[in-house]
């Protein structure tokens, strides 16, 4: 089936989809009486958003950008409630709104009143996008560390010394060289030492005796650094802490921020433990690097962000033995530095509180299609499903020849390479690697140099191969990819006899080497896969014009799709429940 043919037979499907869209808005439209119409587009009424924070986050950059994006829409007006404000007049004085973000954050002088936010919120009864009264569980690590523990998350092994608590059994320390034993249970170092107050971030690591002893001290950061090293190996006598085991990361921490339940964005940044030096880049901004979620770690942040009922919510992942833990969750946070991160933040919170906010304040606000929406489609029947999955078969585009070279070696030096990676005379060996591929290259350029020295009779007969070989395994001065393998055959015998007049002469045991190379995407076949990509994201339409935005929630909503690459020809079975 030709690409024309596949993009002639869906554009009934997406005109018939539209269709259906604009008569639904239509019909939606129509429920308001012509006066109510009339009125409501001569009054320009707006969703008031107030922003209720202290002056450092509710100014700072992020929120400036995500705010400015908010404005954006027709019916959104955003009002920040002044500092002074806040802190100094009585809640019935504050601005009004429809809908409050307001989360808590300590300044350098005050503390966020989260008294008066709540008071607020109960007096005005807003459209609440950040749970206030869960803002006080994220303040205690140990209710933080409860929540998570409920909602099956994994953590970190953990006991908490609470010397608040007047259970003496809540504060049971035993502490030896090398481990502590923190209510009967041991934690060997190293291990982490936490208060229990979510706003205290002198967190320590003690390192064992057999690592040189001492500790690490980690804090907020200060100019370019996050901890120091310190000789001192006993812990603090004062206070309450979380132990928990350190979790081995290979010197990354991974901060995730959602907005929403279906939305996670995720940076990896170098870990405060390791030597507590902070990466900057030119503009002095922490340096972070882009990270994909696995499904399992998007299931996570979806749990988190439902658990604490904050819709704008980040925390820490720690990627260790092959599986993620969470150690810390933040409340109302968002990435520092990224446009898109900002677009989506700002798209998905405003059709959020639109949604939400619309049908109350009458509002002719049309519905467009959100990523956490159901993937509906119409079939050829004229029923609307949902869109559970796509399974395709994909053939590869026009491609350069496959091409294969045979020859037979008995030098020492292949017999050695051929042991070494685990031939036998009952095992072959493929040699894909760059490391392997490079070693039968090195074998080539010295036969090919020691022929030009000793003449030997062998390697004058193999020129020609060895040739080959060397100039295949040079092309693109390095190896990548999967477009160049050797393989390695033992012959107890050497090869085969070509007539029965050669059964007289003794045979040796050789090798026989298999060269492959060639079967790449030409120019012709790479534009043949974005053509095809393109019509596979216009197969399935979305909604409100959007075209492909099915395929987009399919990932995005944890449904996998599978994609099976085989030569045949390009077949492909959409599965839908209606």
């Amino acid at each position: 089936m030709s690409y024309t043919e596949l993009e002639a037979g869906y554009r009934g499907l997406l005109e018939n989809f539209y269709n259906y869209c604009s008569q639904a808005c239509n019909a939606r439209v129509a429920m308001f009486d012509g006066s109510d119409k009339d009125l409501l587009d001569k009054s320009g009424k707006q969703v008031v958003v107030g922003i209720c924070a202290m002056a450092k986050k509710s100014m700072s950059k992020p929120m400036k950008e995500i705010l400015t994006r908010l404005d954006d829409f027709e019916y959104i007006k955003t009002v920040v409630f002044p500092e002074e404000t806040i802190l100094g007049l009585p809640v019935e004085e504050w601005p009004l709104c429809d809908c409050l973000i307001s989360f808590h954050s300590k300044a350098s002088q005050a503390q966020f009143p989260l008294d008066k936010a709540i008071s607020y919120a109960q007096l005005r009864n807003p459209y609440i996008i950040n749970n206030i009264e869960m803002q006080y569980e994220i303040q205690d690590r140990r209710k933080v560390y409860g929540i998570l523990e409920k909602e099956e998350i994994l953590l970190p092994r953990n006991a908490v010394l609470d010397r608040d608590s007047p259970d003496p059994k809540m504060h049971e320390l035993i502490e030896s060289e090398d481990h502590v034993e923190v209510n009967g249970v041991i934690f060997n170092k190293p291990f982490v030492e936490k208060p229990v107050s979510a706003e205290d971030h002198n967190i320590y690591i003690y390192y064992p005796t057999s690592a040189g002893g001492g500790s690490q001290r980690l804090f907020r950061k200060i100019g370019s650094r996050s901890s120091v090293y310190s000789p001192e190996s006993r812990v603090r006598k004062t206070g309450s802490y979380i132990y928990e085991d350190f979790m081995p990361t290979d010197g990354t921490d991974v901060k995730v921020y959602t907005v929403g339940p279906d939305y996670a964005h995720a940076e990896a940044r170098k870990s405060p433990a390791l030597d507590g030096k902070v990466e900057r880049d030119s503009e002095g901004k922490e340096v972070r690097y882009p990270v994909i979620l696995s499904a399992a770690e998007k299931l996570i942040a979806r749990k988190v962000c439902l658990a604490f009922k904050q819709t704008v919510c980040g925390f820490d992942l720690l990627r260790a033995n092959g599986k993620s833990y969470v150690c810390d969750v933040n409340g109302f946070s968002f990435v520092k530095n990224s446009n898109k991160y900002y677009d989506d933040c700002a798209r998905i919170l405003g059709n959020m509180i639109l949604r939400e906010l619309a049908p109350q304040l009458r509002i002719p606000w049309t519905i467009p299609y959100q990523l956490d929406d159901p993937p509906i489609v119409p079939t050829t029947f004229g029923k609307m499903m949902e869109l559970r999955c796509v399974v395709g078969v994909i053939r590869h585009g026009d491609r350069t020849p496959k091409q294969k070279m045979k020859m037979e070696v008995r030098h020492p030096k292949f017999f050695e390479l051929f042991e070494k990676c685990g031939g036998t005379p009952q095992k072959n060996v493929k040699l894909k690697r760059p490391k392997q591929l490079q070693e039968v290259l090195d074998i080539a350029r010295f036969l090919l140099a020691e022929g030009q020295n000793s003449k030997e009779a062998e390697i004058d007969e193999k020129r020609g191969k060895l040739d080959q070989l060397k100039n295949v395994l040079e092309m693109y001065g390095y190896f990548s990819g999967i477009n160049r393998k050797v393989q390695l055959k033992y012959q107890p015998k050497g090869r085969p006899r070509a007539s029965s007049s050669d059964d007289d002469i003794p045979m040796e045991p050789s090798l026989v080497l298999i060269l492959k190379w060639g079967g790449e995407l030409t120019p012709a076949g790479r534009v043949q896969a974005e053509e095809l990509g393109r019509i596979f994201r216009c197969m399935y339409p979305g909604g409100q014009g959007m075209v492909g935005v099915i395929i987009d929630v399919l990932f995005l909503k944890y449904i996998h799709i599978n994609v099976l690459l085989a030569s045949c020809h390009c077949f492909d079975f959409p599965l839908f429940n209606a």
